[in-house]
């Protein structure tokens, strides 16, 4: 966990949140560590590959309770994204937020972030993206500002999707391979005509790059 103590220890906030833990030894580690002192700014626990929506939310119900007596932020993920990424499982079975469910598990709880699926998935859209932003806005307007609400699968979306979200409700929006991407092919090219010292520095500039931009489309610019 070194690199939550450096991150901690940056000139500007950064958070280091522990995305899609779906093995029960990734889970016991991460709150282990956090017992001992050494914890996540925030957790996911995903719990999206059950068959059934109160599998899903038994199996991550004892990681929230041992979460919010540790006060660690934790992202559940009701309904199920088709598609896969790296380090996640691939799903052919999407199953679109039930807001009236999310709102039963919700009551009561700490868990302070909800992934929801209303037609996004990881990895590449094949077929134009058709989000439901209809149970996006009743899902907001359940939780209002108690639950923030989470965006995956955004890969290649449009600019204009990403602002309907963020008008109807979302607060926190992943976008890991909109940045990895353009660092790892600019890191590679690099590398042929540049020392590795040289060839970092360049990618790392391409990455920030995007950050940037993401950072002004989202309204987040400035506001560290």
């Amino acid at each position: 966990m070194l690199f939550a103590s450096s991150a901690h220890q940056a000139s500007v906030p950064i958070a280091v949140h522990l995305d899609h833990a779906t093995d029960p030894e990734h889970l016991e580690l991460a709150l282990s560590l956090a017992e001992q002192g050494i914890a996540f700014d925030s957790i996911m626990v995903d719990a999206s590959h059950a068959e059934t929506d109160m599998e899903n939310i038994s199996i991550a119900q004892p990681y929230v309770e041992r979460a919010r007596k540790l006060r660690i932020p934790v992202e559940v993920e009701l309904g199920r994204l088709e598609g896969g990424e790296a380090g996640l499982r691939m799903i052919s079975d999407a199953k679109l937020t039930d807001p009236k469910k999310a709102e039963a598990f919700m009551k009561g709880q700490v868990t302070s972030l909800e992934k929801y699926t209303i037609g996004n998935l990881h990895g590449s859209y094949l077929q134009p993206p058709n989000f439901r932003q209809h149970i996006l806005k009743e899902l907001h307007r359940t939780f209002q500002d108690h639950i923030l609400l989470c965006l995956h699968g955004t890969d290649e979306l449009p600019d204009e999707i990403f602002v309907e979200c963020i008008r109807n409700g979302v607060s926190k929006i992943n976008v890991n391979s909109w940045a990895r991407d353009p660092y790892t092919r600019t890191l590679g090219e690099s590398l042929f005509v540049k020392g590795f010292p040289e060839a970092q520095e360049a990618a790392m500039e391409a990455f920030a790059r995007v950050c940037e931009r993401f950072f002004a489309l989202f309204g987040s610019a400035g506001k560290a």
